[in-house]
């Protein structure tokens, strides 16, 4: 793998798309994380609440575009870009640098 910046700072960033101090986001990450999880466990654990819980917008044949990863979370739904946001969002709430290729 090579990163884009080398500094993983970049990486625990928060930005608008990946908005994990949004209250939904904050509620979510409440539910699904702990202080005794892994790294290694919180990082299945959100990838899977992902997988699970948040249908592509194709598959379900929506009109609705979301982005942002409170967006993809309030209606369940977005594109893999969209649904990368919200996974990145949970993470980096946890302190885990993610990035996007």
């Amino acid at each position: 793998m090579i990163f884009y910046k080398t500094d993983l700072n970049n990486y625990l960033k928060e930005l608008d798309e990946v908005n994990f101090s949004h209250p939904l986001i904050k509620e979510i990450v409440s539910e699904l994380f702990n202080e005794e999880q892994t790294e290694l466990e919180k990082v299945k654990t959100a990838f899977e609440f992902v997988r699970d819980n948040i249908s592509h917008s194709w598959d379900i044949q929506s009109t609705k575009v979301t982005c942002k990863a409170s967006e993809v979370l309030q209606y369940k739904e977005g594109i893999c870009y969209a649904k990368s946001n919200l996974l990145a969002a949970l993470l980096r709430s946890q302190g885990i640098p993610t990035g996007f290729c």
